[in-house]
């Protein structure tokens, strides 16, 4: 692993039965700099991203994280009926292994994140009241709210506006200031623009 990379990955290959979907893999991303996942739809974007947080194992290869780590998903699967606040989302990023904040400088910030993302006058909303794009900034805090050394992401713009896109993209640059290696699944072309490194998969591989 790199000196100044926090996540890394070699060599990974995954695959569902004996059809492999990534092809010996091999990515890094250092701390303070924003890199951008592109491909079309199916090239193995979302795939990698888990693999990178951990969520899969890989076939074969390794993966490197150095710090904590956050990963904020497109429109994660939440019932409706549960009885939770926007407020009670983000506090969840705070339970951290090994790691107990004390309640008051967990509501402190929680308070931030809210208020980074723009959702502080919904911090007492339940969250199935909310449209697809206050929930995905309400995500977006709870991704952020314990100051990760890395932080993945996996198309957390979609079903934004173009000004709660825009200042997603700020926020992942001051994310990215304070040393945070940030890596984002895109596919908007804005985002992709903004990113320090770009790197394409096609098929499951880097090209």
């Amino acid at each position: 692993m790199d000196e100044s990379s926090a996540l890394s990955a070699r060599d990974v290959c995954f695959g569902y039965s004996d059809d492999d979907v990534l092809h010996s893999v091999t990515v890094d991303v250092r701390s303070g700099e924003i890199v951008a996942l592109a491909g079309h739809n199916g090239s193995g974007k979302s795939t990698l991203v888990e693999i990178l947080a951990g969520v899969k194992v890989p076939r074969r290869g390794a993966v490197r994280r150095r710090g904590t780590l956050a990963l904020v998903v497109q429109r994660p699967a939440v019932p409706d009926a549960l009885p939770v606040s926007a407020a009670d989302v983000v506090r969840i990023g705070t339970w951290k292994r090994g790691r107990r904040l004390s309640r008051s400088t967990a509501r402190r910030a929680v308070e931030r994140a809210l208020d980074r993302v723009g959702m502080s006058e919904l911090a007492g909303r339940p969250l199935a009241e909310l449209s697809g794009g206050q929930r995905q900034r309400v995500f977006l805090a709870q991704g952020i709210v314990c100051e990760p050394d890395v932080l993945l992401l996996d198309e957390a713009a979609a079903g934004l506006d173009r000004e709660s896109a825009a200042r997603m993209q700020e926020i992942l640059r001051e994310e990215a200031a304070r040393g945070v290696a940030v890596c984002t699944v895109t596919h908007d072309d804005a985002a992709v623009l903004a990113a320090d490194r770009v790197i394409r998969l096609e098929r499951g591989r880097v090209i």
